[in-house]
């Protein structure tokens, strides 16, 4: 069977992590990466906001036949890093087909919130 499996490349359009969080967890975000391929994945990120040049070119590896999960407060590119209140968006381009999710912790309140969907992956 010859399919093809994943995108090289992903838009998560909808980036947001609140400024406080409630109890003992954080509120964050957080992007999963499946490397279903043999070969290791170079995949490079791209965080767009409303007010404010991108951060170009944040360079992360997924090894062969793994997963990576990336808190999207934790990509560093250019000394520059995804600030809490701050609307965004990402963009991840592979040199490999992969899988891309988007998770979101909401910890605002006592009763949190976890919502999870899958990036939307561009035609090629």
């Amino acid at each position: 069977m010859n399919r093809k499996e994943g995108s090289t490349v992903w838009y998560i359009p909808d980036g947001f992590i609140p400024l406080k969080s409630s109890g003992i967890l954080e509120s964050h975000e957080a992007i999963c990466i499946l490397n279903c391929n043999e070969q290791d994945a170079e995949t490079k990120v791209t965080v767009y906001f409303e007010d404010q040049e991108p951060i170009d070119n944040i360079q992360v590896l997924v090894q062969g036949k793994r997963t990576k999960h990336i808190r999207t407060d934790l990509l560093e590119g250019n000394g520059r890093k995804i600030q809490k209140g701050v609307p965004y968006a990402l963009r991840l381009e592979s040199n490999l087909p992969v899988i891309v999710q988007f998770s979101r912790m909401d910890a605002t309140q006592a009763e949190n919130t976890l919502m999870t969907t899958m990036a939307y992956p561009a035609e090629q």
